[in-house]
């Protein structure tokens, strides 16, 4: 045999698409989760008394190496190594939850650098999505974390942190900044669901809390929306992503700005293009029904709309929009939809509205019938005085 024929390359490593690379592939992002350094020899924590074990004046020194302490990142691939410290790492954190719901005073200037960077530790992570072009969200199953028993713990830490009465925005923004933020959306594409909504938690508290960060929040989630439908129609956060934006439209004053409704033409209408809309259908539909108000939306919707996906065909139960008036119809299906769901929401307060609005439309009604009865009688009056008149009769 020749040389040339020993040292050829196999099929499998030359055709990325053969069946045997993407049953590897598929294999490999099955089994991965989010990737830690490895370690070399077994890690050692020293264990801390617990805080409530130790003085006022002691606890908020102790507080500051438990947080430090859970920088420290384990291998949950490997079900066997560190059991010891990783359940003391779990238990650490629930401690740390407790003491930031329910302790006072704890919130120095000393604490933000550290809390941040041990969040920073745990969560910024490269993702196995990143690592493979195999997943496809509508036929396969989520990567779930396996880290979760810890990374749980620390994205609840953060929240509670976050909605602490004593934090301070002013001290925070040092740490908490873009660069924090671009990280915090790069991990909306996680394909763990639990994560995803963890994050959103978090991303709304830092839009509630820093109003520096605010435009450029909306901008980064613009420009992630933008890649996705103009370049990969991939990123597994967008139902999430929507769902935020939506919070923040409520919010919005009218007219709304330039910016915004460039968001609507550029980014809003042409996600009805990608093919996975049917698995962000639902936010989309709640940012329309926001935003319907403007005419942009529906003209936008004219255009995109007849061509691409049968859903929203099923949707408006037609095979096109070519006119006006066809889509004010659809809206009156979403309007009825909307109501239907504040009715399943508070049937109760529902229903006192109806009653009231109904009380309210009938009063209007006889004022306009009482309104109307009065004309007629002055107009019948005036009609029998130009008879007197003509009759040479003087009216008294």
């Amino acid at each position: 045999m020749s040389s040339a024929a020993t040292t050829a390359p196999s099929v499998d490593k030359v055709d990325g698409f053969s069946r045997k690379s993407v049953r590897k592939a598929r294999q490999k992002r099955a089994q991965s989760s989010s990737q830690f350094r490895s370690q070399d020899k077994p890690i050692e924590l020293v264990q801390l008394p617990l805080l409530k074990d130790v003085s006022a004046q002691e606890q908020p020194e102790l507080f500051l190496k438990k947080v430090q302490q859970c920088c420290t990142l384990f291998d949950f691939l490997d079900t066997l190594s560190d059991l010891k410290m990783k359940e003391y790492k779990r238990s650490t954190l629930n401690e740390l939850v407790d003491y930031v719901t329910l302790s006072r005073g704890y919130l120095t200037e000393q604490t933000y650098p550290e809390v941040v960077k041990m969040v920073s530790y745990n969560i910024f992570r490269t993702l196995p999505p990143s690592d493979s072009n195999e997943f496809d969200p509508e036929e396969d199953e989520p990567t779930l974390e396996a880290s979760w028993p810890h990374l749980q713990l620390v994205y609840e830490f953060f929240i509670r942190f976050l909605e602490s009465q004593e934090f301070q925005p002013s001290v925070a923004k040092k740490y908490i900044d873009q660069k924090f933020v671009l990280q915090l959306l790069e991990l909306f594409d996680s394909e763990d669901p639990r994560e995803r909504d963890c994050l959103k938690t978090v991303l709304h508290r830092i839009y509630g809390k820093f109003l520096g960060l605010r435009a450029f929040i909306r901008k980064q989630i613009n420009n992630i929306f933008l890649c996705f439908v103009y370049e990969t129609e991939h990123f597994n956060g967008v139902a999430e992503l929507l769902e935020i934006l939506g919070s923040i439209i409520n919010g919005f004053a009218l007219p709304l700005k330039a910016e915004h409704k460039q968001f609507l033409v550029k980014v809003l209408l042409p996600l009805h293009t990608v093919r996975s809309l049917s698995l962000f259908h639902a936010q989309v539909q709640t940012l329309n029904c926001l935003l319907l108000v403007h005419m942009c939306v529906i003209r936008g919707l004219l255009k995109f709309w007849p061509k691409t996906c049968s859903q929203k065909e099923h949707d408006l139960v037609v095979t096109g929009i070519d006119s006006l008036h066809t889509f004010l119809w659809a809206i009156s299906a979403l309007i009825y939809n909307v109501l239907k769901a504040f009715m399943e929401m508070n049937s109760a307060l529902f229903d006192e509205l109806a009653a009231n609005y109904k009380s309210d439309r009938q009063r209007e009604r006889k004022k306009d019938k009482e309104r109307e009865d009065l004309w007629r009688m002055l107009e019948e009056l005036e009609l029998r005085r130009g008879i007197q008149n003509s009759d040479g009769v003087i009216p008294t």
